[in-house]
């Protein structure tokens, strides 16, 4: 025998899952985030000063950070070592 569809709750559980949960909740506070630091902040860039909003200026840090640490972090060949 055939099961029968899922009705609209069913439908709404298969949707919802806890990874799309997480992943709402996440962008819901990002676009906080973003909303409540707008205001234009200076930053100092050794010799230039730049004016931009504090939102840019923070995911700007995020990306080159990541972006390090995965540089960092990947595993390299090493030279000269061999397998007995």
């Amino acid at each position: 025998m055939d099961a029968e569809p899922a009705g609209r709750g069913g439908r709404l559980r298969e949707f919802l899952t806890p990874g799309r949960v997480v992943f709402a909740i996440a962008a819901v506070l990002t676009l906080v985030f973003v909303f409540e630091n707008t205001r234009q902040t200076r930053i100092r860039l050794l010799v230039p000063e730049v004016t931009m909003p504090l939102w840019a200026a923070l995911l700007t840090a995020l990306v080159l950070g990541v972006a390090g640490g995965f540089y960092l972090g990947r595993r390299r060949p090493t030279r000269g070592r061999r397998a007995r």
